[in-house]
């Protein structure tokens, strides 16, 4: 994944939880870090969904609606995660891909957590720019992994990983643009650091026709109108059905005990919307290690 690329995808994602944050799902999500985090020209389209100013021209219009969009997909999938890390109350979290993920700048819940965040060193130095001296809540140690040319397993442990300790992964947004070979192996790399009482989060895509073609649609629309898709380049790879990756995951040590679909935490959490084709074909599975 290219630098330029990288940022892109983790720009969308801090900008939709800028969107949401104190107006979907109000008292289950909060993410005041995520505006601080944009730069002055990101921050503008923010301020236009937050205010429901649909421009009228083409261009700015699909950018304004893929950022509603998102935002409604990241408040939903974001109150699940989080629930889920206070639940299981780990000692250790490690988010893979973490992009400019503030959850451990944000939740008082991890202030005695060590939080690995892992990602592509590219990607990391773009963090490392964007929160400046802000301090952690966590202790956070930052893995760079070029997941092309690196081992996760050894680098967390240079990172100081305790296997022996139980951990809280999350995976989220990663497995769609993986292949079904390199899901399970990834799935193997995290068992063999987890301890009893480890817990991993997965946010998944099920086998979905609306939402692929209006995935390739709105890419279309945006390269029409002289806009790059943020995830022109990262193609869908697989996707999954609930019992397929149970299945994976029962095989490398984990049961899942909870799997839901995202539009039904929506719709529990008070996301308030309209992208049901897009919320209904995501899905978060929790797994457990006993």
């Amino acid at each position: 994944m290219a630098e330029r690329e990288a940022s892109r995808t983790a720009v969308l994602v801090c900008q939709a939880r800028a969107v949401a944050d104190g107006r979907m799902a109000v008292g289950r999500f909060s993410d005041p870090i995520a505006l601080q985090l944009l730069e002055p020209d990101e921050q503008r389209l923010v301020d236009e969904v937050r205010a429901g100013a649909r421009p009228k021209s083409f261009g700015p219009r699909m950018e304004y609606e893929m950022l509603s969009t998102t935002a409604e997909v990241l408040a939903a999938r974001t109150v699940a995660i989080d629930d889920a890390v206070r639940e299981r109350g780990n000692p250790q979290l490690v988010i893979l891909g973490a992009g400019l993920d503030a959850r451990a700048w944000r939740m008082p819940e991890l202030a005695e957590v060590a939080v690995f965040e892992v990602d592509h060193p590219a990607s990391q130095a773009v963090k490392h720019a964007r929160m400046g001296e802000r301090a952690a809540l966590a202790t956070v140690r930052f893995v760079p992994v070029d997941f092309g040319k690196d081992v996760l397993s050894a680098a967390l442990a240079e990172a100081g990983h305790d296997e022996t300790r139980a951990t809280t992964w999350i995976w989220e947004g990663v497995v769609p643009y993986l292949t079904s070979d390199e899901v399970a192996a990834t799935i193997a790399e995290i068992a063999r650091r987890s301890a009893p009482g480890s817990r991993l989060i997965i946010t998944y895509p099920t086998p979905n026709l609306v939402y692929h073609y209006g995935r390739k649609a709105v890419d279309v629309l945006l390269s029409v109108s002289g806009r790059t898709s943020p995830m022109a380049r990262e193609p869908q790879r697989s996707s999954w059905t609930p019992e397929r990756l149970a299945a994976v995951l029962r095989a490398h040590g984990f049961t899942a005990t909870s799997d839901r679909n995202l539009l039904t935490v929506a719709t529990e959490a008070g996301v308030d919307g309209n992208r049901a084709a897009f919320l209904g074909s995501g899905r978060i599975v929790v797994a457990d290690r006993s």
